[in-house]
């Protein structure tokens, strides 16, 4: 072997250059970062709530202590900021504050509501097709079947929770096997630094008002910005990093059995830290005619799975004396997906109910634009105001 051959530097993988393989190292870098200024914000939120003062938040706990309402609030927090992943963390934030946290019993169905409100960005991918009959009846119906999933699972498992607490005590027995109990044991690192790098906001900002309520407020306002900022740099690093295989990993996927395609569709979403993603990349290849709604279905369930990492990565900011109830409320939201596909998908009968209804769906929206338009109005805005007045009932 020449001396050239043996000192030429090693790609870091295959086909990539030195330069290429600096710029994975690098974006790495960036997304490690990036979820460390995440979990910052996730615990000054729950730093803010800390300091809004009990009644103030008693007053919220009263309203979303109905579990209606309690999904109203998940349903909309996650369509305005088009991401179950941030309005699950923040729910997580709530559940650890160190004083007054948020109840699980209100929390669960929030994550419920978080659900159902992640599905609207496939709906609008969808609309895209509208000019092109056949195209977008295939797109339609690609996206709106994991509404209507998500809408089986919150009409079986929202009632069930409500009569049993199911999810509650099962995650509540869950997170004590994992040892967070007590004395809260995660990774005391992580909490240590992000501990420290809140004091400097914290410092600055009761250097603006000596308001101590205020200066709460204030503190939300900026550890939301923080997790909505974060999260969104993380996905667009992370998706930057397989963007050249996602396609490609997703068409694999097709060829495999079910189950396969299910856990591929975790493991991408978990990759690209948001389920939206996974699934906005089937509808265009569904309206091109290249994929089955019978194929893109156990890829979306499987990114619903994928999508609960966001919750406990956040749960891992919690301080000591809420690390459990953190954990648990992650914890939840990983059951509700999984109790939700082993209830609708191994059963023929019972899988064909979502794939019928998005089928029937999209045959209805080609006939009429304004179906399509309307669909989106009424399940992510009309429903929630519905629920309300029910509520309101009782």
């Amino acid at each position: 072997m020449s001396k050239s051959a043996s000192t030429s530097p090693v790609p870091t993988r295959p086909g990539a250059s030195p330069a290429q393989g600096e710029q994975l190292w690098l974006r790495a870098a960036i997304a490690l970062l990036l979820l460390f200024i995440f979990l910052v914000g996730i615990r000054g939120m729950g730093s803010g709530f800390k300091g809004l003062g009990k009644g103030l938040l008693e007053a919220f706990f009263l309203e979303t202590s109905n579990p209606f309402v309690a999904l109203v609030v998940g349903i909309l927090g996650t369509t305005l900021v088009q991401s179950s992943s941030v309005t699950t963390s923040m729910i997580v934030a709530m559940v650890a504050a160190p004083a007054n946290p948020l109840p699980i019993q209100n929390a669960i169905p929030m994550i419920m509501g978080a659900n159902i409100g992640t599905t609207v960005t496939n709906t609008i991918v969808a609309l895209g097709h509208i000019g092109r009959p056949d195209e977008f009846r295939r797109a339609y119906s690609a996206a709106t079947c994991h509404d209507f999933f998500n809408f089986m699972a919150v009409a079986v498992l929202l009632p069930l929770e409500i009569a049993t607490g199911f999810l509650e005590k099962t995650s509540g027995l869950m997170a004590s096997m994992v040892g967070t109990g007590g004395g809260g044991k995660l990774p005391n690192p992580i909490k240590t630094a992000t501990k420290a790098a809140l004091e400097p906001i914290t410092g600055a900002i009761e250097g603006i008002t000596d308001d101590k309520q205020a200066a709460s407020i204030i503190l939300i306002a900026v550890s939301v910005a923080i997790i909505f900022l974060t999260l969104t740099g993380l996905v667009k690093v992370l998706r930057s990093l397989t963007a050249s295989r996602l396609s490609v990993y997703v068409t694999r996927s097709l060829d495999s059995s079910a189950y396969a395609a299910m856990l591929i569709g975790v493991v991408i979403t978990v990759m690209v830290q948001s389920s939206s993603i996974t699934t906005s990349v089937l509808v265009p290849l569904a309206g091109a005619g290249l994929v089955t709604l019978e194929q893109v279905f156990p890829i979306t369930l499987g990114a619903n799975v994928g999508t609960t990492v966001t919750a406990l990565l956040a749960s891992m900011a919690a301080p000591p004396e809420t690390a459990a109830l953190a954990v648990q409320i992650a914890l939840v939201h990983l059951l509700f997906n999984l109790v939700g596909i082993i209830g609708v998908y191994p059963l023929n009968p019972i899988r064909q109910i979502p794939l019928r209804a998005a089928s029937w769906l999209a045959v209805t929206a080609v006939r009429s634009k304004r179906v399509a338009l309307l669909y989106i109005v009424v399940l992510f805005y009309g429903l929630p105001a519905g629920l309300i007045a029910v509520s309101k009932l009782f």
